[in-house]
């Protein structure tokens, strides 16, 4: 059986990873012209679903090069105020989560494969087997076609062409803030993660990440590993226009906040800062199995509140491989689990966006009071965020 993955990111370079493993015949396809074409992105939190997905899927090499690149999280989650007052701080995980970079990440997946670059996937074309067409006029044929090429997918489009995202009517804001060159920054905002709820219709989301990484000696090109502290300002209200000043923005729309958390956006280099519109995957009824299917972002693309999309793309990528080594009606097999687990993701990542960005006072009122309710009943606490990094 001959399996063509199109696209090149996390979910498709560990599919093809465990189909090679397993000895299967797979070609990946990707349109940037090079490896170190994507040398951009913040890093990415790898839970434990995630993270056993990679060790299944990758060769014993890979998983030890990607355990020594990535730094450990797990230290606790915290919802504050936007005055900084904590409202519940979560415990370490027991589980071991990563912090990895996209770009290193995607370095190491890379590592081992022969991805054809500068394959831009045009479309397919089907009479028994499968023929793709790439817009520099060459073709390819296979038995089973993984589209795998994200958010803007091309094979979704026209393999499910009712499907797609949506703006979901939020706009976020982040940038980056390196900790070498902010010793003043409060421990609670380096220590571990943190939400802020702020009274009105927005929130801001923090996260550091550790400068752990590995040297190029081994063959791999890394991006810089400096350690930094990713903020993330979102809400529902927010307009971006050409030429608008994203941090001027931020900073009107928290000047009633801590001042450290005022600090954390005016220090931060104007180059890290960036903006997008949030999107989410349509509901769709269930289709029909083929040999064409879909993986990841192409989907079921999901807002980042949660943090959970690149897990669910990598447990497709586990899913998958399975299925198809197993034989059968494997497609059948994995798209039946994976609409299941991957639209209900899509649902609550949709949900938490919503209730950070969008909730009214009254609601963010009671969150608060709920919140201090579990943080002084710990039984409380631990049946209500069970299973919380997922």
């Amino acid at each position: 059986m001959r399996i063509a993955v199109v696209g090149g990111g996390i979910g498709g370079l560990c599919l093809a990873h465990g189909l090679r493993k397993a000895g299967v015949d797979v070609a990946v396809y990707e349109r940037e012209l090079s490896r170190t074409d994507r040398q951009q992105g913040y890093r990415v939190h790898i839970n434990p679903h995630g993270a056993a997905a990679l060790r299944e899927c990758l060769p014993a090499a890979n998983w030890a090069r990607f355990e020594r690149s990535a730094g450990h999280g797990g230290n606790g989650f915290g919802f504050v105020t936007d005055q900084l007052k904590p409202l519940l701080v979560l415990d370490p995980e027991t589980e071991q989560h990563y912090s990895a970079s996209r770009i290193t990440l995607r370095q190491v997946l890379l590592d081992g494969l022969d991805v054809q670059f500068g394959k831009r996937f045009e479309r397919y074309e089907q009479n028994g087997d499968i023929k793709l067409c790439f817009e520099d006029g060459t073709t390819a044929e296979c038995d089973v076609l993984v589209g795998a090429d994200g958010i803007r997918s091309r094979v979704r489009k026209q393999y499910l062409p009712h499907a797609g995202t949506e703006d979901v009517g939020v706009t976020a804001i982040a940038g980056k803030l390196f900790l070498d060159e902010n010793p003043w920054l409060p421990s609670e905002l380096v220590v571990r993660a943190n939400s802020v709820i702020p009274a009105g219709r927005a929130g801001m989301f923090l996260a550091a990440h550790d400068g752990l990484g590995v040297t190029d000696s081994e063959g791999l090109l890394f991006d810089n590993v400096r350690p930094y502290l990713m903020w993330a300002y979102a809400a529902a209200d927010m307009e971006i226009h050409d030429g608008m000043d994203l941090q001027r923005e931020v900073l009107h729309r928290i000047s009633r906040w801590s001042p450290e958390l005022q600090r954390v956006v005016s220090s931060s280099p104007v180059e890290t800062v960036s903006e997008w519109r949030i999107r989410s995957a349509k509901q769709i009824e269930r289709w029909q199995p083929t040999n064409v299917t879909l993986l990841g972002d192409a989907i079921h693309a999901m807002t980042p509140m949660m943090g959970i999309g690149a897990n669910v793309a990598l447990r497709d990528a586990q899913l998958l491989a399975r299925c198809i080594v197993e034989g059968g009606d494997s497609i059948a097999r994995y798209e039946a689990q994976m609409y299941d687990y991957g639209f209900a993701a899509v649902r609550a990542s949709l949900k938490a966006a919503r209730q950070f960005a969008d909730g009214s006072p009254v609601a963010r009122t009671i969150f608060k009071t709920v919140l201090r309710t579990a943080s002084a009943v710990p039984a409380l606490k631990r049946a209500m965020f069970a299973g919380q990094g997922d």
